[in-house]
């Protein structure tokens, strides 16, 4: 397995997705930051805490249950809709692989009226299955279809490439 983004860069990438959040919401009172299970909800809830100690946007996790085996069933999230309804939120998840699963998750979030709507990932393996991007991301990366990107956001952070 190969490194491709240690601790440090990984505390890098964060730090620069929740300016440029920030910039793209600064005259926002409150935005949502919607975390796909599982990792993507850690990934959210770090770039929650940094946006909370740079800018004075209230700030409101949401974590987004998608069946990733059969991403047509319910998704369920920790909010109700009527709580993020006409308000800014970011969907965000580690990587993007196909698509499929931020897709899905746009899909959902469609369904409700929003103010403002963007997505963030870590990891962009430039693989798309489906028409979508994500407005914020920490790399992006040329990968072929036999390789996996795994990320690991608990302790020691690291993103590997095996």
């Amino acid at each position: 397995m190969n490194i491709i983004l240690n601790h440090q860069e990984i505390e890098h990438k964060i730090r620069r997705i929740a300016y440029q959040i920030y910039e793209t919401f600064s005259d926002e009172e409150t935005i949502i930051i919607a975390g796909i299970a599982d990792n993507g909800i850690v990934f959210a809830e770090k770039i929650k805490n940094v946006l909370e100690a740079i800018s004075t946007i209230k700030v409101i996790l949401c974590q987004v249950a998608i069946d990733k085996q059969n991403p047509n069933n319910p998704i369920q999230t920790s909010l109700k809709p009527e709580e993020y309804s006409n308000k800014c939120l970011v969907l965000v998840d580690d990587v993007l692989n196909s698509g499929t699963t931020l897709i899905y998750g746009v899909r959902h979030f469609l369904d409700v009226p929003l103010k403002k709507f963007k997505t963030a990932v870590l990891v962009d393996r430039n693989h798309k299955k489906y028409p979508v991007k994500a407005d914020f991301k920490g790399i992006s990366l040329s990968t072929s279809l036999m390789e996996h990107v795994k990320v690991v956001l608990e302790g020691e952070c690291a993103a590997y490439l095996s």
